[in-house]
């Protein structure tokens, strides 16, 4: 459990430097904006692998249950992943209707995913994974209200149909093939 909390401390710290303004920009002064790029990268991933090995070791050691959902429950969740996945991509595509309304896809799919996951895992190392990935997205979309619009404001320019077929189809797409392989290859579970 340790690793994961360490994980989740450092991947979460690293990633709330953006809503602290002024310790941003210091860091990008000191070590230029290339230099920060790169420090941001291998703290994420750095933080990401602890966290990940963490959870893992935590749920085979056998982490505690808080809560029981009901077996059911993890319909819902998978049902509530196909807008993360349609909102992963968007964040990335040319700007469509979707990103446009949604102005902050990314942190609108962690918010989806972190509580659909909340709904159908009950142990104690997940409650802390997705509570803390929830917590962090609803801080960030806060803050993301409040920093200047080139600092991670919503979308500008007209929307185009180009950039919602690619959101569609590619993250549908990825659904649909993280839902019939990637699922029990990557997290170990089947789906149902």
């Amino acid at each position: 459990m340790t690793l994961l909390v360490l994980g989740l401390i450092v991947f979460i710290g690293v990633h709330a430097v953006p809503m602290m303004t002024d310790l941003r920009d210091s860091l990008r002064a000191r070590l230029g904006a290339g230099g920060y790029r790169i420090a941001f990268t291998i703290a994420s991933l750095a933080g990401f692998a602890l966290l990940v090995y963490g959870y893992g070791a935590a749920r085979a050691e056998g982490s505690p249950l808080l809560y029981d959902p009901p077996v059911w429950m993890r319909h819902v969740t998978m049902l509530l992943m196909l807008p993360v996945f349609v909102f992963l991509v968007a964040s990335g595509a040319p700007t469509g209707r979707i990103k446009k309304a949604v102005k902050h896809p990314m942190v609108l799919a962690v918010k989806i995913w972190a509580l659909a996951h909340l709904l159908a895992n009950g142990d104690l190392a997940s409650v802390l994974l997705f509570a803390s990935f929830l917590a962090w997205a609803v801080i960030d979309r806060i803050s993301l209200k409040r920093r200047p619009a080139t600092l991670g404001g919503a979308a500008a320019g007209a929307p185009s149909a180009a950039g919602d077929i690619v959101s569609l189809v590619v993250g549908l797409g990825l659904y649909l093939a993280f839902v019939f392989y990637l699922h029990e290859l990557l997290i170990g579970v089947p789906v149902v």
